[in-house]
């Protein structure tokens, strides 16, 4: 499989070559070798996992296989970082998802940015983004890993700010950047304090390999009553809670809806954000043996986040919003899945299949949302609901495939994310009945603020426009259709065959009751949903909004927590800290600097004469100086 490095040397090519030279092609051109490239990166991506699940397992599970490594750079005797590939069953899973989202990206982007000043630019950005995500999943080694996610930092800047006239997108991108750098310093501590016990980088080797003892004796070792490997493995999820927008460093994803509609789904859906998920999936060995309390920690934080996303998007307005808090609280079930996956029985492999099942379905069906809502902003040119309405009769593409997905992402059978949605709700039960109840309710809400999304744009009375809305073309339905149908077809894959846990093998198998309930209550709620928002003129909305107006203002608000960290950065870091800390770097440290030059000039200019050029006043000093020291000698003798 040595052509695998092809994934990785193509879209870091056409980055650069579009990058240097793009602005000397026409704009088409330009996304026409974006897309072409990209679409090579997703055969060679599907070629690669046909040829790895098909290959023969070792004990009952896939052997890892690293087709490509080299040294980059020797750190001691025993750390080193390699700059690699590896391939086993989940980091094959992301190359299919991150190329064929981007392809499909990439081929929509040919229609919705058409006529857009930087079309180049933005192709080169994709492809820096593509290729940063994809050195991240195939990373053999930790260190690796945290080089491509810094790539991924800076690209995911790039492509919120692409508006960069806009003050809004600016103020997005560099929102995003410094909340994920902070975020970040936690993931970089615990490699360091990770490497330093285990005496190496490679993925291999910490789970399981050469330095296992190692491990199990550093394990031994506490700080503050709790295990170094524990805080080392706690420090490297705030890591994966930043990109992956977990709470309470959640608040960058929505504002990076500022970014054009296409990079939301290939960024802030499908990509990007599972980074963290991906992070917590691929040290899951060691979470499960050194640290199962750091997994019921994510547990918590996943379930209260994907609570707390999904009221949020039940009162936004703006559709891209709704689906910002939706990617959130769908991160948080994945992240709930690896968390109750606390033991080595069947129980624990079943959240992690189950986690990665919904990983690669919600990939698709929120792309699918992403892409369709962009469809219906380049209809009608703005983001509010209200400017929707009655959208059905005139985009018949887009709104069978934005219905597929909302009838996925609500857990409806036989769409995909009903299997993946019922596996993490059955190994939620098995860990706690309340913690399953409790998630059975967030797929509720997910079900109510969907189809809310729904009947606003297609059914809702039809707002007035200056041109009548129509379907979009080829190059951004197409894309719409194939996510479609793999969204129709993808929870009938065998997941548990190739999502292996600790050699144990997981078929597709659905818990009557735990099946049952959870369609039940999706049912239940888009009944509310239909009821609610069907009509075209329906007061109870506004009734419940006006009875529960603290709560229904404090939810749209977000319940306040970007206007919490204002006040914290502004009003006490920045005014209580950093405004005295920079009076005492200009008035003490300046001034004290200042003091010293100037005191030396004053002196220059006293002595200055001293080197005025005349010899007699040289000799004469000369002179006097003998007649000084001659003088001293003589008093001392």
């Amino acid at each position: 499989m040595e052509y695998t490095i092809l994934i990785l040397l193509l879209p870091a090519i056409m980055f650069i070559f579009l990058g240097l030279a793009g602005h000397k092609l026409k704009p088409k051109i330009a996304g026409i070798f974006g897309t072409i490239s990209l679409g090579i990166v997703t055969l060679l991506s599907l070629t690669t996992a046909w040829e790895y699940f098909t290959s023969p397992r070792v004990n009952g599970v896939f052997e890892k296989i690293i087709p490509f490594n080299i040294e980059w750079l020797r750190l001691g005797e025993f750390l080193h970082i390699d700059i690699g590939i590896l391939l086993d069953p989940i980091s094959v899973i992301m190359l299919v998802v991150i190329s064929l989202v981007s392809f499909m990206v990439h081929l929509y982007s040919m229609g919705y940015m058409h006529g857009e000043k930087g079309f180049q630019r933005y192709y080169a950005f994709l492809s820096l983004f593509t290729f940063s995500m994809l050195g991240l999943v195939v990373a053999t080694n930790i260190f690796q890993t945290y080089i491509f996610w810094e790539l991924v930092g800076v690209s995911s800047y790039l492509l919120i700010g692409f508006y960069y006239t806009k003050p809004s997108a600016i103020a997005a991108s560099k929102k995003a950047f410094i909340v994920t750098r902070f975020a970040d310093l936690g993931f970089l501590i615990g490699i360091l304090v990770l490497s330093f016990y285990g005496q190496t980088f490679g993925f291999i080797d910490l789970m399981g390999g050469s330095s296992d003892l190692v491990l199990q004796g550093a394990a031994q070792k506490s700080f503050l009553g709790i295990g170094v490997l524990s805080w080392a493995l706690g420090l490297m999820f705030i890591g994966a809670a930043g990109k992956s927008a977990m709470f309470p460093l959640h608040i960058w994803l929505p504002d990076a809806m500022e970014g054009p509609t296409p990079v939301s789904a290939l960024i802030h859906a499908a990509t990007m954000v599972v980074a963290g998920v991906y992070l917590v999936a691929r040290m899951f060995p060691l979470y499960i043996v050194y640290a199962p309390g750091v997994l019921e920690i994510i547990a918590c934080v996943g379930a209260f986040t994907a609570l707390f996303a999904a009221i949020i998007a039940c009162v936004q307005t703006d559709i891209k919003r709704v689906l910002a808090f939706s990617t959130i609280s769908q991160i948080g079930f994945m992240m709930v899945a690896l968390g109750v996956s606390t033991s080595m029985d069947a129980h624990g492999g079943l959240g992690y299949m189950a986690s990665m099942f919904h990983l690669f379905t919600h990939a698709m069906f929120k792309a699918l949302l992403f892409l369709g809502a962009g469809s219906i902003i380049h209809a009608v040119h703005s983001n509010e609901m209200k400017d929707m309405g009655g959208l059905r009769k005139h985009m018949p593409i887009t709104h069978i495939t934005f219905l597929i997905a909302c009838l996925a992402i609500a857990g409806i059978p036989p769409f995909s994310g009903f299997f993946s949605k019922d596996e993490i709700l059955a190994a939620a039960f098995k860990f706690s009945p309340m913690m399953g109840w409790v998630m059975t309710v967030i797929a509720g809400i997910t079900a109510f603020y969907m189809f809310r999304l729904y009947y606003n744009i297609f059914w809702a009375k039809e707002a007035k426009h200056e041109h009548k809305p129509h379907e979009s073309g080829y190059s951004m339905t197409v894309p719409l259709m194939v996510l479609a149908l793999i969204t129709c077809v993808a929870g009938f894959i065998p997941f548990g065959h190739f999502i292996t846990a600790n050699g144990l093998v997981y078929d597709l198998h659905l818990e009557t009751s735990v099946a049952l309930l959870s369609v039940g209550v999706a049912i239940i709620s888009i009944l509310i949903a239909t009821i609610f928002y069907r009509k075209e003129t329906q007061p109870i909305p506004e009734m419940l909004a006006s009875k529960l107006k603290f709560i229904h203002k404090s939810a749209y608000k977000r319940f306040y927590i970007d206007e919490i960290y204002q006040f914290i950065t502004h009003k006490v870091i920045f005014a209580c800290i950093s405004t005295p800390i920079a009076w005492f770097d200009r008035h003490i440290v300046d001034g004290f600097m200042n003091l010293m030059a100037s005191a030396t000039q004053k002196l220059s200019y006293l002595i200055r004469n001293f080197q005025s050029g005349r010899v007699q006043q040289y000799a004469y000093v000369f002179l006097l100086g003998i007649v000084v020291i001659v003088g001293l000698i003589l008093l001392i003798l």
